[in-house]
């Protein structure tokens, strides 16, 4: 569709938005209520899978371990995908909501941890729901194949992929465009678009590095993995302030460091959990040699027994939209958002959704959706305090539902129906 029957498609459409919203609303509080976490969200997947069944989808389930695909066939044209992530958090939410929640789970690890949806993926999948409805029962406004694809894990950066190898590629329509959205901190309303790079790769490693044990009234016996382990952290934060251009964007962050049980115990090892985030492969592939060059020679310096021991965490690659396509979107969200509609800077943020678009070769959108009150982000913003503003992953993090599920909604519809005939 062009710009300004998008905009008259929209228009059509506001009635039945409207009166959408209360049912989408329990449905997000629901969902939010009873989080889970990755490649856990067997609730959620059901949710979503009988959602898409009422409304006339070819459904399939078990993608990927919990993967969603809704495939709605409605005449020639493209086949438009839509993405919705579904975990949650081990994180125990704080924001004294009405509905927060009060789960715990066991991770991946076995420990018991607080479960929360505090990076609003409960979000992304309501909108996904509700536009999965209203397209099937508006089926004479549109022509084409949309898929409606709920994933898993995405915060463990292994769902897009899971449901990649599980056979997703083939089994399904291959996308002529792929589109995603996520709420984030940002005035409630506003919808925020970027060309190329939007979201940065994320790399983390666990670093394990091993001394010798002993007493601590006997220091000279040991070889102490506290001292190389502090020595290690403090080194390893001048790769960015001295290695990469200061026009380059990079973070690295020690999210963890853990050693010995006891004061008077010198431990036999400690542990470094690290976050990199980059714009640029080139940049990326410095800072995982440099750390891997520096972590091995402070073991080296202090006479360490072994080399450290590097395992992968995660990794995400950047998300970087496609010129044409990005163009073609923006150009929609202006006719319909007007000067809501805002070209964003990238966030250092990281995101699996490309893997999508990487192994099927298609182009991809992801933008950003406001869910910040107006009036305490406008705030804020006036007086440089954005930044105390609780943000994606802080316990405290809750999107405003009211204008955000409908700005969602209207955002995911009017990308689609770009391509849509």
């Amino acid at each position: 569709m062009l710009p300004e029957q998008i905009k008259a498609f929209n228009n059509n459409m506001n009635p039945f938005i409207d009166k959408l919203l209360p049912e989408l609303e329990e449905i997000y509080k629901d969902i939010h209520l009873h989080p889970e976490l990755s490649m856990q969200e067997f609730r959620t997947a059901k949710i979503a899978a009988d959602y898409l069944t009422k409304y006339q989808y070819e459904v399939s389930t078990g993608i990927g371990v919990t993967g969603v695909v809704g495939i709605m066939k409605n005449g020639k044209g493209p086949v438009v995908m839509l993405r919705a992530d579904m975990d949650a958090l081990p994180v125990a939410e704080a924001t004294g909501l009405p509905y927060a929640s009060t789960v715990k789970a066991r991770d991946e690890e076995g420990v018991e941890v607080g479960v929360s949806h505090v990076c609003g993926h409960d979000m992304h999948v309501t909108w996904l729901m509700g536009i999965a409805r209203l397209f099937s029962e508006h089926r004479d406004s549109w022509k084409g194949t949309l898929l409606a694809v709920f994933q898993p894990g995405e915060e463990v950066g292994r769902g897009a992929q899971g449901m990649i190898d599980d056979g997703m590629m083939t089994r399904f329509p291959k996308p002529d465009i792929i589109l995603g959205q996520h709420v984030m901190v940002g005035e409630a309303g506003t919808v925020g678009y970027r060309s190329g790079a939007i979201l940065s790769a994320g790399n983390s490693l666990k670093v394990k590095i091993f001394g010798r044990g002993a007493h601590g009234s006997s220091p000279q016996t040991s070889i102490d993995p506290v001292i190389m382990a502090a020595a290690t952290t403090m080194r390893l934060q001048t790769i960015v302030s001295r290695e990469i251009a200061p026009i380059e964007n990079a973070v690295l962050t020690i999210g963890a460091l853990q050693a010995g049980t006891k004061e008077n115990i010198i431990p036999d090892d400690a542990t470094l959990k690290l976050n990199i985030r980059t714009f640029d492969d080139g940049v990326r592939d410095h800072i995982l040699s440099a750390v891997k060059r520096i972590c091995c020679a402070e073991c080296a310096a202090s006479n360490a027994p072994r080399d450290p021991e590097f395992t992968t965490l995660d990794s995400y690659p950047i998300t970087e939209n496609d010129a044409v396509a990005t163009a073609k979107v923006a150009e929609a969200f202006d006719a319909q958002f007007g000067d809501k509609s805002i070209e964003t800077a990238p966030a250092s943020a990281s995101e699996d959704f490309s893997v999508f678009g990487r192994n099927w070769k298609v182009p991809y959108v992801f933008w950003f959706v406001g869910g910040t009150d107006p009036t305490i982000f406008l705030e804020a913003k006036k007086n440089n305090k954005i930044n105390t503003i609780p943000s994606n992953h802080s316990p405290k993090f809750a999107p405003v539902i009211h204008p955000t599920l409908k700005t969602g909604l209207q955002a995911m519809m009017t990308a689609a129906a770009a391509w849509l005939n």
